[in-house]
């Protein structure tokens, strides 16, 4: 059975194989392999992460194996301290599986404990998969970022998205 639970420095190690695994899709920011993540670094941003009690990192995992991850950030000026920015990934092995649900619900329901009241994420736009779950959870699509990303010598849309809670 999947839990999700709160990451910490201890998950760094399974944490780096996920997200090089969910950026080989092709699909995320970083191209496959671009972005080289230590460990050790990737532990003290848990922790920093951590310290601001409207940002986390979410953990699913099975059998103390992790299957995908949440990041949410928040920043500290008053006047955006009621909103975050969601990063999410899914390895390839876990994705279409409820996972990314999983994780949605338990970040709405922690949204509400610390007051947090617009979920924001960018998304590619023919990722469509990720777009149906935005979609799914109640994310709506607010607007286009044109050309956004260039992707294998192609330039891409992304599509900025948010929730209300």
């Amino acid at each position: 059975m999947v839990e999700i639970r709160g990451g910490i420095s201890s998950d760094a190690d399974q944490l780096v194989n996920v997200i090089k695994n969910a950026e080989d899709s092709g699909y995320m920011l970083f191209d496959p392999g671009e972005r080289k993540v230590a460990p050790a670094a990737f532990a003290k941003f848990i922790d920093t992460v951590n310290a601001n009690e409207k940002s986390a990192v979410f953990i699913a995992e099975e059998d103390r194996e992790i299957l995908g991850y949440m990041f949410v950030q928040n920043e500290k000026p008053k006047r955006v301290s009621h909103r975050a920015y969601i990063v999410i990934g899914i390895h390839s092995d876990s994705r279409g599986k409820g996972i990314g649900k999983a994780l949605f619900l338990h970040l709405f329901e922690w949204a509400k404990k610390v007051n947090l009241h617009r979920l924001d994420l960018t998304v590619i736009a023919k990722n469509e998969a990720a777009v149906a779950l935005y979609k799914k959870v109640g994310f709506e699509i607010e607007g286009v970022k044109r050309d956004s990303l260039l992707i294998d010598g192609e330039y891409v849309d992304e599509y900025y998205m948010s929730k209300l809670i």
